[in-house]
Parts: C-alpha cells; sequence; structure tokens
C-alpha cells in the first residue's frame, strides 16, 4: 500500500493550509519563503487538488475515480466531489470525534473496530449513506484508547450532518452534507477546471 510520508506540517506549509484541518493543534513557526514567484493557473489548481487529496489521505487514481463518479452525478460536480469525499468512512469517523485525524480513523477503521449497520466494515473509502449507523465494536469501547481520544475530541464540533453519541461510541449520518456545511478550505472549482482540460 503507498503511503504518504512527508512530514505533516512542512506540507501544510507548502499547500498553505492550517493543520487544524487534519485535527493537528500544532502550528509551525517557520514561514515559507518563496522568492516573489506569481503561481501560474495551472499551479493554482494543482495546489487546490493536492490540498483535497491531503486532507482526506486519498491518493491520484481513487482521487481521479471520486471525480469522474461526481461528474457523472447530476448537480454540481465541484460539490458532489466534495459530497463523496466527506461520506468516506474514514472521514465520518474523523468528523464523529472517534478518531483524532483522519490517518488515525483510518487505521481504526483497517483494524475492523468499526460496524456500519451492524456489519463490520474495514474499508477506509467505503461510502456511507443517509441514515446508515456508524459504531465502535462493543469489546473495543472500553479500551483505553478510545478514553484517550475522547478527551481530546470532546470539545470538537460535531457536523450537523450527524449525529454523534460520543459516550457509547455511536453515530448517525442524518443526511448527506451540502456544500456550504463542509468545512474544507479548497476551492473544488479549480479542481474541476484541471481535470476537465
Amino acid at each position: 500500500m503507498a503511503v504518504n510520508r512527508v512530514p505533516v506540517l512542512k506540507r501544510c506549509r507548502s499547500l498553505g493550509m492550517d493543520p487544524i484541518y487534519l485535527g493537528i493543534d500544532k502550528k509551525s513557526t517557520r514561514e515559507l519563503r518563496r522568492a516573489n514567484r506569481k503561481m501560474s493557473e495551472y499551479g493554482l489548481q494543482l495546489r487546490e487538488k493536492q490540498k483535497a487529496k491531503f486532507i482526506y489521505g486519498v491518493l491520484e487514481k481513487p482521487f481521479r475515480n471520486y471525480y469522474e463518479k461526481a461528474d457523472k452525478m447530476p448537480g454540481m460536480t465541484g460539490a458532489n466531489l466534495m459530497q463523496m469525499l466527506e461520506l468516506r468512512l474514514d472521514n465520518v469517523i474523523f468528523r464523529l470525534g472517534f478518531a483524532r485525524t483522519r490517518k488515525e480513523a483510518r487505521q481504526i477503521v483497517d483494524h475492523k473496530h468499526v460496524l456500519v449497520n451492524g456489519k463490520q466494515v474495514n474499508i477506509p473509502s467505503y461510502q456511507v449513506k443517509a441514515g446508515d449507523t456508524v459504531e465502535i465494536k462493543e469489546n473495543k469501547k472500553s479500551s483505553v484508547r478510545y478514553k484517550g481520544i475522547l478527551e481530546v475530541t470532546g470539545g470538537r464540533l460535531v457536523p450537523e450532518w450527524l449525529e454523534s453519541d460520543q459516550e457509547n461510541l455511536k453515530g448517525v449520518v442524518k443526511e448527506a452534507p451540502a456544500r456550504e456545511v463542509i468545512d474544507v478550505p479548497v476551492n473544488e472549482m479549480l479542481i474541476v477546471e484541471l481535470y476537465s482540460k
């Protein structure tokens, strides 16, 4: 499996984004020094795509597949793309506050700790639907790991399209998220422009 091993803060700096969107509270004190270079239109489009891929932890080929599916769906391609990325199982676990970061959420899913509608799912890219119930397995709920996670994520705001029961490590997807409620600093129109060339 391909793994992105680039240091997170360094990557955030180069993409010009805040690490808080990844669930990381650290701040980088270094400045990004670029010798007054103006970025081309292609450069801006590419950076937005890399930002979205980095935030959601998706590699190039699956990301391209998401774009192609979003293009075939009714409505705006960019909004559809963001909605599909938000509805990934690892992202939903992160949004519900059952993981500190999306990487940790991915690992939790990989390690078979997650049930969707009572069935075990270990595919981080699994697309959840409105009405799905997502929960941590009963025998894992009491582990020290989740107590530590909830201490960190307890104050985190759960998006309105999800309903979270943190005591029982259970959540419900109330509806598919509209683009307005997705708080990710990505301009998806630039991604659409890049792929539609």
